[in-house]
């Protein structure tokens, strides 16, 4: 139950996210409750849930408002009133009863068709899952699956063979298991698109938006030690989280990297580029970030694809293999960039494309491709 104390802290930090947008709603969350330590752990969820349902929400919620918004107004709209009863507001627009910006709906429609465009919009509206991948290095699945099963609600991943699905949300960072590094916080369909590099032991491989490390860490299992794993990112505080999590995995046969050396040109046998992107297909966790959607952002970020692969493109083998990849749903972002790879840079698709959508207590939505330069140059 949502009480006035909730009510009251719900208000505070929506009026100061409304007053800093450009800073993401789990960044600003996370410092609103270190900085209000008074608030119990389990008032921390009610406050924190439904300020995410609120967000998720608030399309619908001012399609049956008048203006001005105003938080306090849409708190008390959501609280009292049932989703299913705003959604049967009279001329609403499509876009309006899924809670999704119209630019975004009207992209996506031409390549889903309505009833997917809807069925995508309602699935990226509910909490997202919470997964777990196993590292491989340090312990089996079905080992650390017996060790956590009489202490939590869990489950396998239907597909990843490292995957554990956790049914409620928990403390990671408090475990035994998670700080003697037996797993790391990994989406399902990212473990899936982690599979897509498949190195061996003595290649040597370069993650060019590298960010915190999450599927090198995964990639490096399949190494045993053996060769090199270059993480590239120019932001520096994610490399020294990822220096972080490889010294907990184990994994000493990395190097972190903001510039790149012209030595590792013509070198690499695996490229990832997992590209920035819109993240449509990550909004169940970040649900601010829908707000923020314009055909000019997407213009802008398909731009800074095509540069970034342009970029890491020198440092690939001769014989080497691109993986691309994003955690959008956009054909904008994958299927036509892809096309524009290979008419560019002459190079082929070697393996049917990763596409997935988001869908209740599964994977999120992630697409990945593997090209290599055609035969005959």
């Amino acid at each position: 139950m949502v009480t006035q104390f909730h009510q009251n802290h719900i208000l505070n930090f929506l009026t100061s996210f409304a007053e800093t947008p450009s800073i993401p709603l789990d960044m600003q969350l996370r410092h609103y409750l270190k900085q209000n330590k008074a608030i119990g752990s389990k008032e921390r969820k009610i406050v924190g849930d439904t300020i995410y349902e609120l967000v998720r929400w608030v399309g619908l919620i001012d399609a049956n408002l008048s203006e001005p918004f105003t938080w306090d107004k849409r708190l008390e709209t959501f609280l009292n009133t049932p989703k299913a009863q705003l959604s049967r507001k009279t001329a609403l627009e499509p876009h309006q009863k899924v809670s999704f910006p119209k630019e975004f709906y009207d992209t996506l429609l031409p390549h889903l068709g309505a009833s997917a465009t809807n069925e995508f919009c309602l699935n990226s509206n509910l909490p997202a899952p919470i997964t777990v991948r196993v590292n491989l290095l340090k312990i089996t699945r079905e080992a650390l699956f017996k060790l956590l099963a009489p202490l939590f609600s869990i489950s396998l991943c239907k597909e990843s063979k490292t995957g554990i699905l956790f049914h409620r949300k928990i403390n990671f960072f408090e475990l035994p298991e998670f700080k003697q590094g037996f797993f790391e916080i990994q989406d399902e369909a990212s473990q899936l698109v982690a599979e897509y590099v498949e190195a061996k032991p003595g290649d040597e491989v370069l993650d060019y938006c590298a960010g915190s490390g999450g599927k090198s860490l995964s990639i490096a299992t399949k190494m045993n030690g053996k060769g090199q794993l270059f993480l590239h990112d120019i932001r520096k505080k994610p490399l020294e989280q990822a220096k972080l999590r490889f010294k907990r995995a184990g994994i000493q046969n990395i190097q972190m990297l903001i510039d790149l050396p012209s030595s590792l040109k013509k070198r690499m046998n695996w490229l990832l580029l997992d590209v920035p992107c819109t993240g449509s297909g990550t909004w169940r966790r970040n649900p601010d970030q829908k707000w923020k959607f314009s055909k000019a952002v997407l213009e802008r970020i398909t731009l800074d694809q095509r540069n970034i692969f342009e970029s890491a493109l020198p440092y690939l083998h001769p014989k080497g293999k691109i993986v691309y990849a994003t955690c959008s749903v956009l054909p904008e972002e994958n299927e036509e960039q892809i096309a524009y790879f290979m008419e560019k840079y002459n190079l082929i698709s070697t393996k049917p494309f990763f596409k997935s959508y988001p869908k209740p207590d599964e994977k999120d939505g992630f697409f990945a491709a593997v090209l290599e330069k055609s035969p005959e140059l």
